[in-house]
């Protein structure tokens, strides 16, 4: 009798583990790519200023200064509208919600190709943040809904390479437009922006029609696949201890610490995207566009690897904050070196170190949330912890080009951003406990 009970218990098991695998495959399969796609563009309509800046600053009359706070401006719409965008994607949900998002920004982009003086760049830069505002955290969010703790590092780890793959593919993109789109007399950078805005308003209406709200929507999932999910997805739930009202987001002690190590981060992270192209424009008179476009691509197929490695090692081990603060501090490290060693293929070298420092902290800093946050709550604190830290994308090239301004210089911006990120890996391994159950 007792060996018959176990035998069921074993075959019971089995047959929860191949639900288990299969669900989790096809979840990756079917969510993960799309999302990623989505990143993508979004990463692209956000720093491709960073390419227009080698021809669009001249046109308009820009200084390194003036340069700089139109990069980081855009941040400042994305700020105040965040929280608002990521409670109504909680609660309208994601299909409607992020398809409104990618035709706004995508309007907004491919106009910013028609500004005609720097406060009208100004103007478009602010309303690409109030438009784009709540898509990051709302995808964040997003994939709670769908995937498990121990699963949300990799997951993270595979959508934020787009990133990654944003500059792999963006950056020879972009200096092909410089260099070779001419077209009706507009400015290459001009159209930089209207090509560059066009991806974004398609997939705001294939999102529509194709992406599921919840696991109750999902016709690629079987029956008895929801069930394991939802009941999965519930089991976690109940073990998260605290309130979980979008205040109890906004009002946790561990949302605000995380929101400035975000900060930190994004200042180091901004200023390699919006000044990595002029940093290696100013390596040698003789590169191309298209050149430095190849050039700056090298740093993000390193981080590329880099990323998946460090997502999968922290979800294997269920460890955040080393897995975090130990890529930061690589990113921190290169961001320095940069300032002392300015050949060309040290400069390509350290730029991959920074890159792989920086994006590979990206997924373990982001299965942190979750640990203590569900619910509205998990809606309100995403998106303050990322609304907060994104002010950093503001200050961070906005200091960059005050500095470079006064000093004549890109690499003393450069310190101050390696600084920056080696702030945030001291907060990151001072973290408080995350979660009770830990």
């Amino acid at each position: 009798m007792a060996s018959t009970e176990h035998t069921e218990a074993i075959a019971d098991s089995s047959v929860e583990t191949s639900i288990e695998h299969k669900t989790i495959r096809k979840l990756q399969f079917r969510l993960i790519p799309y999302l990623f796609l989505l990143y993508v563009v979004a990463m692209i309509d956000r720093v491709n200023i960073s390419f227009a800046q080698l021809t669009m600053n001249k046109d308009l009359g820009l200084s390194s200064q003036q340069y700089g706070i139109a990069a980081g401006i855009f941040f400042i719409g994305y700020f105040l509208f965040e929280v608002p965008s990521n409670l109504i994607l909680h609660k309208v949900g994601a299909r409607i919600w992020i398809a409104r998002i990618l035709l706004g920004w995508g309007l907004v982009a491919s106009l910013t190709g028609l500004v005609e003086s720097i406060h009208q760049l100004y103007a478009a830069r602010v309303l690409l943040g109030f438009a784009e505002a709540g898509y990051y955290p709302g995808i964040v969010l997003y994939l709670t809904y769908w995937f498990r703790q121990r699963e949300q590092a990799r997951v993270l780890s595979l959508f934020l390479t787009g990133f990654a793959v944003n500059s792999i593919l963006g950056a020879p993109v972009s200096g092909f437009i410089l260099t070779h789109v001419h077209w009706l007399g507009l400015g290459s950078w001009r159209w930089l922006f209207l090509l560059e805005g066009l991806p974004a308003i398609a997939l705001g209406f294939l999102t529509y029609l194709v992406l599921p709200n919840r696991p109750s929507e999902a016709g690629f999932l079987t029956a008895e696949e929801k069930r394991w999910l939802q009941t999965e997805l519930a089991r976690e739930e109940a073990a998260k201890w605290g309130r979980r009202s979008a205040m109890a987001g906004m009002t946790d002690f561990r949302v605000w610490y995380l929101a400035v190590i975000y900060f930190a981060m994004m200042i180091g992270s901004y200023t390699l995207s919006f000044y990595a192209p002029k940093l290696v424009a100013s390596l040698s008179s003789e590169y191309s566009y298209s050149l430095v476009g190849s050039l700056v691509m090298i740093p993000y197929l390193a981080a590329l690897v880099g990323m998946i490695f460090v997502g999968r090692s922290s979800d294997r081990r269920m460890e955040r904050r080393y897995h975090a603060a130990i890529s930061l501090l690589v990113g921190g490290i290169g961001f320095l070196s940069l300032t002392a060693l300015h050949s060309p293929v040290v400069t390509i070298v350290l730029l991959s170190l920074l890159a792989i420092g920086y994006c590979s902290s990206l997924s373990p800093f982001w299965a942190m949330p979750s640990e203590f946050l569900s619910g509205f709550s998990a809606a309100s604190g995403i998106a303050f912890i990322n609304s907060v830290g994104n002010l950093g994308g503001f200050f961070g090239p906005s200091m960059v080009g005050f500095i470079t301004q006064k000093t004549g210089t890109l690499y003393g911006g450069l310190a101050f951003a390696g600084v920056s990120m080696l702030v945030g890996a001291t907060l990151v391994l001072l973290l408080p406990k995350m979660s009770a159950a830990r």
